[in-house]
């Protein structure tokens, strides 16, 4: 169902470029779609479509060809001509920097990747040398794919840690050990290209809001846990950051009251000791040496550097220990998302992460408690459920952020 509100236009001439956002979401919204209809959802005039269209079609951003019927009731009116949005006629750069990786991609006007790139990085490696190896990764997929940088129309980047989105600093990124980090004038500097930056999880929020599993919700909720524990929220297709762009450290909310182990905030008791990657593999690594000939064990020493994965597998083979010890952190996550359904009310809560990678494990326990614990039965009408992105979520989030700026809303200042 289309969000009239935010395909909502006006035919003043003042402002023009309003109107061409509200002519380029619907056309993101509507794979084919004729002028008649295009009208009927923005409410501009048809002359107003005419000329808009007229422009777009000149710039390649947008084709004609085949038929498209008003969408009133079936059967009703003539075939019209029908408007597509050119998906490669134009690129947008995302890039997501994690803990320990950064990931780098081109991708379409619809996000969909047309070359990406990964890369690990010592965490002591200075800020400076990291950006530079994205550049020269970025500049690697351009010239092997034949791309025009004047048709990229922009550069998104999703950061790990608290970013401030108006001047593209990470300001603080304790994972990373990143402090002030100035990354949107840093590349903006090496790539000419207008740049934009958010912490990651919002990112990853606005591309599937945009692009991906929650096209048509009004109210979304992506948690990611890995490293860190973060929330991003959109409403309206609109990112929701608070006051001091510090919304969705949920990581950070109080579980547990007395004790718990230390938060890298300072606290005790919050969520991210609990459910994240490294809480998880300490206590598996723990488990394995009490347990030295068990599943666990054998799973973890099977690889040379073991990950979450050799944990999930153990599980899967029947490991009963590490089965019980991962239905423990799913209920604290369970606890948490009941926490954020009184308050935010979403319509989706999707996970990323390794809430994702381990969802058959996970996820059945989270959402029986989150729906418990809830008020009311507002748990209840929550979908909640593992994206789809899985580790491309951070890329397209990242080009989200481009796309969303510099094309569907046209904000071209760098």
């Amino acid at each position: 169902m289309i969000n009239h509100r935010t395909l909502s236009g006006s035919n003043s001439a003042t402002i023009k470029s309003h109107n061409l956002q509200t002519i380029l979401k619907a056309l993101l919204r509507h794979e084919h779609i004729s002028r008649a209809h295009l009208a009927q959802l923005t409410g501009l005039s048809n002359t107003t479509i005419t000329n808009q269209i007229a422009a777009l079609l000149e710039q390649g951003i947008v084709e004609e060809g085949g038929t498209a019927r008003l969408q009133q009731r079936p059967g009703a009116g003539r075939p019209r001509m029908a408007l597509r949005l050119v998906p490669d006629a134009r690129y947008a750069v995302g890039i997501h920097i994690g803990v320990g990786q950064i990931r780098v991609a081109l991708t379409n006007l619809r996000a969909n990747i047309i070359a990406s790139h990964s890369f690990t990085h010592p965490l002591d490696k200075s800020a400076n040398d990291v950006l530079d190896q994205a550049v020269m990764q970025l500049h690697n997929l351009i010239e092997q794919h034949g791309i025009d940088t004047g048709n990229i129309i922009g550069v998104g980047v999703g950061a790990s840690g608290l970013v401030d989105p108006e001047t593209g600093v990470n300001v603080m990124a304790p994972n990373l050990g990143w402090n002030n980090i100035p990354v949107k004038d840093y590349l903006r500097q090496r790539l000419n290209r207008p740049v934009t930056v958010d912490n990651n999880v919002r990112a990853m929020a606005l591309g599937e809001a945009l692009f991906g599993a929650a096209k048509n919700v009004r109210t979304l909720a992506f948690v990611y846990a890995r490293y860190g524990v973060g929330a991003g929220f959109v409403v309206d297709e609109q990112l929701y950051r608070g006051s001091g762009a510090g919304a969705g450290e949920i990581g950070h909310t109080t579980i547990t009251l007395e004790g718990g182990e230390l938060c890298r905030c300072g606290n005790r008791g919050c969520l991210e000791p609990l459910v994240s990657e490294p809480s998880i593999m300490a206590q598996a690594q723990e488990m394995a040496r009490k347990y030295s000939h068990g599943l666990l064990a054998h799973h973890l020493n099977s690889v040379e550097t073991p990950t979450i994965e050799q944990v999930f597998a153990a599980a899967r083979a029947g490991d009963a220990a590490v089965q019980t010890m991962l239905t423990e952190r799913a209920r604290y996550m369970g606890i948490a998302l009941a926490n954020l359904v009184n308050i935010l009310n979403p319509e989706l809560i999707l996970l990323g992460g390794i809430f994702c990678q381990g969802h058959d494990l996970l996820l059945p326990t989270v959402e029986q408690v989150m729906r418990q614990r809830s008020f009311g039965n507002l748990g209840e009408r929550v979908e909640i459920k593992a994206t789809e992105f899985t580790t491309q979520a951070g890329i397209i989030g990242g080009a989200a952020l481009a796309l969303d700026r510099f094309f569907y809303r046209q904000e071209t200042t760098f």
